[in-house]
């Protein structure tokens, strides 16, 4: 009995030494730091590693510095030509100063979070819908940019802005699907015709050619009977005419008879 009175008043000062021990070490990881405030002032930031406070006077908050990925919610966008799209983003980010980002924000990925939300609507609106749909590339560096400034005084970077979707409705997809159809038969017509102004061209430079010598329009014509007796076009036969002899006869029929 007087063993367990002896080691009944050990018992309280056992617990008060843990609970000293629980309060006053803390562990970080090799991607955390803590913030450390004394009497409510801030301290100095710590980590990684083993950490001692000392307990009632001192409060530790942990800050994560890996990169945190944060989902953009669905957006509701008017570009610049008064078309109504939906939009949705990713945006990559992490602490790269413990303090400001504890200090000088109230729950920092909140704030990011409705930074993007509203960065991502302004610069869409100000861009036509055919350049958010072909200029995706440079509509993710300008709002990581305007994010990238705007986040720096809470000691945050943001490392990329990635534009997932953009939602048309099913009208607007039709009239797009329209227009593209409407693109291409223009660029067909352009090439038709560019083709023919080429063909023309030629067709004048091989008319210079043959001018040039006569017997080569004689020769020219054989070979197109040539081509024709090959075909085996049953008892039709194309004989090509010359047009100077045709000429000739014209001037004999004209001349009056003796």
């Amino acid at each position: 009995m007087d063993v367990f009175n002896q080691f009944g008043f050990f018992i309280p000062l056992i617990f008060l030494i843990l609970s000293f021990l629980w309060a006053a070490i803390k562990i970080l990881k090799e991607y955390e730091r803590g913030v450390i405030f004394t009497l409510g002032r801030f301290t100095s930031v710590r980590g990684p590693g083993l950490i001692i406070l000392v307990p009632f006077i001192q409060q530790m908050v942990r800050t994560d510095l890996r990169t945190v990925v944060l989902d953009v919610p669905t957006q509701d966008v008017i570009s610049r030509d008064n078309v109504s799209v939906k939009v949705n983003a990713v945006v990559y980010f992490r602490v790269i100063d413990p303090r400001s980002a504890i200090i000088q924000v109230e729950h920092f990925i909140e704030a990011t979070s409705q930074l993007a939300q509203t960065t991502l609507r302004s610069v869409l609106g100000k861009h036509d819908l055919d350049e958010m749909l072909a200029e995706r590339d440079k509509l993710n560096a300008d709002i990581q940019e305007i994010l990238d400034k705007q986040t720096d005084a809470w000691g945050i970077k943001v490392a990329n802005v990635e534009i997932k979707h953009v939602d048309l409705n099913e009208n607007m997809v039709r009239a797009i699907a329209r227009q593209a159809e409407a693109e291409r038969e223009r660029r067909a017509k352009v090439i038709n015709a560019e083709g023919e102004f080429q063909a023309a061209a030629k067709l004048l430079e091989a008319a210079q050619v043959l001018c040039e010598v006569p017997e080569a329009m004689q020769l020219r014509y054989l070979s197109t009977l040539n081509l024709f007796a090959n075909e085996r076009n049953g008892s039709t036969i194309v004989f090509p005419f010359p047009m100077n002899l045709r000429d000739w006869f014209t001037v004999k029929g004209d001349k009056p008879s003796g």
